[in-house]
């Protein structure tokens, strides 16, 4: 299946059907489908081709999501670019991804005109009036193979230059039908779409909702207040977010209000078990899923029951192979752990929802994909009922006075601490240790920093071995995140945080 047929085929049988909802355009899946081929068609009046990148850096929403799927009804190539990225990092992915054009809005241009060079830019309401210009004529052309590329998405760059990711139609299509069932969503729901589509969840949110035939309720960028009016007022039953989000939402009190929503999912970061416990008190959700995957690989597995296992990655999801195997470098992929050993987890590359290799990348190849396995990086336990748990990040590792150490465990007992409001904890240099475990915290409102540091402290000594209490305690005003909500703990070891107040073991 190829995503030009999935739109086409959803207008067929929900014409009359909300597709868009939210702030801006409001279409039927019959409006979605015609306005996404006068975009494909004002998009080949400027020449682009089948197998043509284009770039798109600019605010979420329909726009965004509309030219998106006018790539694919063209058979171009999709690349939604950060709109974080800073120049550097847009110029280098342009010219790595050999974009046609690129298309953005007034708040992106100063920066994509920086970068682009001698790329064609667009603005996206040059594109809008092409496109409300263009007569109907059906579709621009016949649709793509499924093994065609749909998308290519650059990687947050936490640990060097971003990486291109190609993804085919086939692996976009099942990792929706992947996520439908795996997540457990109804037809027909409505959905908040507010995660990037630069990002892996934001796509599949999307897709999904077209694959139910569903209601994407596009908000633009996130902001905690108008996404709690959209899901009261919009009925949106299906909710699939970062944790920082779920927090966020918490915090307006309004999220029992919701009475539509009942499923819930979450991606891109760990959940602590209290944030969990909060969800499943506000919410009462019918179904609560902790998905783990990535770009590469959209799903790797599936935590199905968050309220009975919060933090419990699962088994692996509908389309993928796992293994645990030896945490060393360059182990076999047939040397498994047993039960309660950590080991690194890989997943196969015969998924339908993987990815091919990198883009121009045979070094990042050769150190990720082996024997035909790609190798995540990721680190996690076996339970006795043969569920995962994820341990940390190969990257990550502590080694202070010798011992390993991971930084999730720490960071799950520590955000229960009441004097704050989040929580980062790396390895910093240390004379006498190596590296010493320390806490980067965000004062809880009314706390004084130099408070929070040392009730910080003080609660890991009640709820941490020695072993893993922080030698230091540092209250910042936030932790470093990526635009979906990746910690950038690389930031704050490479010093670049303003302290508040601090204090030590």
């Amino acid at each position: 299946m190829d995503l030009a047929s999935m739109l086409r085929w959803a207008a067929e049988r929900h014409p009359h059907r909300r597709a868009v909802s939210g702030p801006g355009r409001r279409l039927t899946y019959r409006e979605w489908d015609e306005r996404t081929e006068r975009l494909a068609a004002a998009l080949r009046a400027w020449g682009v081709r089948a197998g043509d990148r284009v770039a798109l850096v600019m605010h979420g929403g329909e726009q965004l999501a509309s030219l998106h799927l006018a790539a694919q009804k063209l058979g171009a190539v999709s690349v939604p670019l950060s709109t974080r990225f800073g120049v550097d990092e847009l110029a280098y992915c342009l010219a790595d991804a050999g974009a046609v054009m690129v298309v953005t809005d007034p708040a992106h241009a100063p920066r994509v005109e920086a970068a682009a060079g001698e790329v064609p830019i667009r603005d996206v309401a040059e594109v809008d009036a092409a496109a409300a210009s263009v007569a109907p004529a059906g579709a621009v052309g016949p649709p793509p193979e499924e093994s065609a590329v749909s998308v290519m998405l650059y990687t947050s760059g936490t640990t060097g230059r971003p990486k291109g990711v190609p993804r085919t139609h086939r692996a976009e299509h099942a990792a929706a039908v992947a996520h439908v069932m795996q997540t457990g969503q109804r037809m027909g729901v409505a959905t908040l779409g507010v995660m990037p589509l630069f990002h892996t969840m934001g796509l599949r949110t999307l897709l999904a909702s077209i694959t139910l035939g569903g209601t994407w309720v596009a908000q633009p960028a996130f902001d905690a207040d108008e996404s709690m009016a959209l899901i009261c007022d919009e009925g949106i039953g299906s909710l699939y977010l970062v944790p920082t989000i779920y927090w966020s939402l918490l915090r307006t009190g309004r999220l029992g209000e919701a009475r539509r929503l009942d499923n819930l999912a979450y991606a891109g970061a760990a959940m602590t078990p209290s944030l969990a416990e909060a969800l499943v008190e506000a919410v009462r959700p019918r179904s609560f899923v902790n998905h783990f995957g990535s770009t590469e690989i959209y799903t790797f597995t599936i935590g199905t029951d968050v309220a009975a296992k919060p933090g419990c990655v699962g088994r692996a999801g509908l389309f993928s192979r796992v293994r645990l195997i030896a945490p060393t470098p360059g182990a076999p992929v047939d040397e498994e752990v047993g039960p309660g050993e950590q080991g690194q987890v890989i997943v196969s590359m015969a998924s339908a929802e993987a990815f091919g290799g990198y883009w121009n990348r045979p070094d990042a190849n050769a150190k990720a994909i082996r024997d035909g396995w790609y190798h995540t990086g990721d680190l996690a336990i076996l339970d006795e009922d043969g569920d995962l748990w994820v341990s940390g990040r190969t990257d990550d590792m502590i080694n202070s006075g010798g011992e390993n150490i991971y930084p999730d465990e720490i960071e799950a007992a520590l955000i229960r601490c009441p004097a704050i409001d989040d929580v980062c904890v790396v390895g910093l240099p240390d004379d006498r240790w190596g590296h010493a475990v320390s806490a980067f915290v965000v004062p809880a409102a009314g706390i004084e920093p130099e408070q929070a540091a040392a009730r910080t402290l003080a609660h890991a000594r009640e709820h941490l071995p020695s072993l893993k209490r922080p030698k230091q305690a540092i209250a910042v005003d936030a932790i470093p995140r990526s635009g979906v909500g990746k910690t950038l703990r690389r930031t704050l070891v490479a010093g670049e945080y303003t302290p508040r107040g601090e204090a030590r073991a």
